[in-house]
C-alpha cells in the first residue's frame, strides 16, 4: 500500500524528468481515468468543456510545472480582449485591442524564447556583457517568497503553439471570421485541449469552437480510425524515429568529424525520416485521442516527401503552421499583391521568421532562409516554365521530387545540428571526405538502420490508395481483432522502447 501511495503521490506531482508523454505508460493511465469520468459528462456541453479543461490543465502542469500559470494568463487575456474587440463599434478601438492582444502574446513568447538570443546579439554587436534577468521569477520571490533562479529563463513546453493559437482567435474576431466563445471555460478548453497543446497541430478557433456546441458523436468507423492513428503514431515514434535517433543519428550529429562523409550523408537521410516520423507520429496520436473524445483536429501532414517542389512541400509539411504563417504573416505583409519584388521579399521574411519561431538560433534562421530562397527560386522557375509545359514530362516530376527531398534534407542539417559549425563540419565531411573506399563496410555495418530508413521512406512513398486500403481493412475488422492487433503492437513497441525518455522533437519549440 505504501508503494501504491508513493506512486499516486508522484503521479500528481510535477517532475521535469517524467512528463506525461504519449509514449509513456503513465499517460495511458491518465487517459484511461479521463475516459472513465468522461463517460459521465460527455453529453453535457458545459460539463464536458469544464471536465476536459481541468484534465488539460493537469496535463500541462505535468509537462511544465508552474508554467501552467502562463497558459491561464494567456487564456484570460485573450478571452477578455476578444470580448472587447467584438463589442467595440469604433474601428480604432478594435484595432487597439487586437494590437494589445498580439503584443502581450508576442512579448511573453519573446521573453521566454528569445531573451538569450537577443542578449547575445546585442553583446556581440556592442561588445557589452548584458545578461538576461528573469523579472517574473524576481516578482515571485519578492511577493510569494519563492526561490526561483532570477538568472535563468526556461522555455515552457508548447508556448509557441498555444501563443499562435490565441493570436489567431483575437485576429479572427477582429476580421469578423469568428464570434467570441460563450464563456471562459469553453475558451480555456479550446486553448488548452491536451492532445494538441504542446506540439500542435495549431487549431484555428473557426475549426474548433463550433465543435464545442455540437453533441458528442463517435461512429464505429471513427473509433477504428482513431485506434489506427494512435497505433500508427506510436510505431512511427518508438519503432522508427527513436530507434534511428538513438542508434545512429544522434551519434553522427553529435560528432560529425568522427564519421566519414558517407555516414554523415546517411545520418542526414536518417534525420529526415526521424523528424517526420516523430512529428507526424505525435500528430497521428493527437488526432486519434481527440477523436475518441469527440473532437476533430485538422490534418497536419500529407506525405511531405512526395512533394515535387518546395511549395508543394509546405502544402504537405506542418500544414497548420504553414497555413498560419500564410494567413497571419505573409498575407498581412502584402502577400503577392504588391508586385514581384515585394512578393519575394515577403516570402523570405515569412520563412526567416518561421525559422526563428522554431528556435532562438542562427541555425534556424539559416534553415528558414534556405526554404525562403527555395520558394523564391520556385516562383521564378514557374514563370519561366509554366505548368502546362512541365506536365507532359513524367520523368521531370521524378527528378524534381528527388531534388526537393535533397533540398529539404540539406536544410535539416542546420535544423538538427547542435551548432552552425557542426553543420558546416557535416558538409565538409560529405563533400571532401566521403570515404568511397569504405562504402561496402559502412553499408554492412549499418544494415539494420539503413533497412529501417529505406523501409520507412518506401512506406511513406506508397500510393494513397494503398495506404487507404490497409487503413480501411483495419477499420473494418471486428473489435476482438483490433484488440489482438493492439496487444501485438504494444508488445513489439515494448521491445524497441528505451529506458530513457525520448521527448517528441517539437516539444522544444
Amino acid at each position: 500500500m505504501s508503494n501504491l501511495g508513493a506512486y499516486i503521490g508522484q503521479f500528481f506531482t510535477y517532475n521535469e524528468t517524467r512528463p506525461l508523454l504519449f509514449t509513456e505508460g503513465s499517460f495511458w493511465i491518465f487517459f484511461s481515468i479521463l475516459l472513465l469520468g468522461y463517460s459521465l459528462v460527455y453529453k453535457k456541453g458545459f460539463g464536458r468543456s469544464l471536465y476536459l479543461l481541468l484534465f488539460s490543465l493537469f496535463f500541462y502542469y505535468k509537462s511544465s510545472g508552474l508554467y501552467f500559470v502562463l497558459l491561464i494568463f494567456s487564456t484570460v487575456c485573450d478571452y477578455v480582449l476578444g470580448l472587447y474587440i467584438h463589442k467595440s463599434t469604433e474601428r480604432w478601438k478594435r484595432k487597439m485591442y487586437v494590437t494589445i492582444s498580439v503584443f502581450i502574446n508576442l512579448f511573453v513568447l519573446s521573453f521566454f524564447k528569445y531573451s538569450y538570443f537577443f542578449t547575445n546579439c546585442i553583446n556581440s554587436l556592442f561588445q557589452t556583457n548584458l545578461k538576461p534577468f528573469n523579472f517574473l521569477a524576481h516578482l515571485s520571490n519578492a511577493i510569494a517568497g519563492t526561490h526561483f533562479d532570477i538568472t535563468s529563463i526556461l522555455l515552457p513546453v508548447g508556448i509557441s503553439f498555444f501563443t499562435f493559437q490565441t493570436i489567431s482567435y483575437t485576429v479572427d474576431i477582429y476580421r469578423g471570421k469568428v464570434k467570441p466563445v460563450k464563456n471562459i471555460v469553453d475558451f480555456g478548453f479550446y486553448v488548452s485541449f491536451f492532445p494538441q497543446l504542446v506540439a500542435g497541430p495549431i487549431v484555428r478557433a473557426s475549426e474548433f469552437i463550433p465543435q464545442l456546441y455540437k453533441k458528442f458523436s463517435l461512429t464505429k468507423r471513427e473509433f477504428g480510425h482513431a485506434l489506427f492513428l494512435i497505433l500508427n503514431g506510436l510505431i512511427k515514434k518508438i519503432i522508427i524515429s527513436d530507434y534511428i535517433s538513438i542508434n545512429f543519428v544522434d551519434r553522427v550529429f553529435g560528432s560529425p568529424l568522427s564519421y566519414s562523409g558517407l555516414e554523415n550523408l546517411m545520418a542526414t537521410y536518417g534525420y529526415s525520416m526521424q523528424i517526420y516520423c516523430d512529428f507526424s507520429g505525435y500528430t497521428d496520436i493527437a488526432i486519434g485521442i481527440a477523436l475518441l473524445v469527440g473532437f476533430r483536429l485538422p490534418i497536419n501532414f500529407n506525405s511531405p516527401y512526395k512533394a515535387v517542389n518546395i511549395t508543394d512541400f509546405w502544402r504537405r509539411w506542418h500544414i497548420s503552421l504553414s497555413s498560419w504563417l500564410r494567413d497571419y504573416l505573409y498575407i498581412p505583409l502584402g502577400g503577392n499583391r504588391k508586385g514581384k519584388t515585394r512578393t519575394y521579399i515577403n516570402l523570405m521574411l515569412t520563412m526567416l521568421l518561421g525559422g526563428l519561431w522554431h528556435g532562438a538560433s542562427t541555425r534556424f534562421i539559416i534553415w528558414g532562409g534556405i526554404h525562403g530562397l527555395s520558394l523564391v527560386i520556385h516562383k521564378l522557375w514557374r514563370k519561366a516554365f509554366p505548368k502546362n509545359k512541365w506536365r507532359a514530362y513524367r520523368w521531370k516530376h521524378i527528378v524534381s521530387g528527388i531534388l526537393t527531398f535533397h533540398i529539404v534534407s540539406f536544410a535539416w542539417i542546420f535544423f538538427r545540428a547542435e551548432t552552425t559549425s557542426k553543420a558546416m563540419d557535416m558538409f565538409g565531411q560529405i563533400t571532401s571526405r566521403f570515404g568511397w573506399q569504405s562504402f561496402g563496410t559502412v553499408i554492412t555495418s549499418y544494415a539494420p538502420i539503413l533497412l529501417l530508413i529505406v523501409g520507412a521512406l518506401a512506406i511513406h512513398l506508397l500510393p494513397v490508395r494503398w495506404k487507404e486500403a490497409y487503413r480501411g481493412l483495419f477499420i473494418k475488422t471486428p473489435l476482438w481483432v483490433k484488440i489482438v492487433i493492439t496487444i501485438m503492437v504494444a508488445i513489439v513497441i515494448m521491445q524497441f522502447k528505451t529506458a530513457d525518455i525520448q521527448p517528441f522533437i517539437y516539444f522544444r519549440f
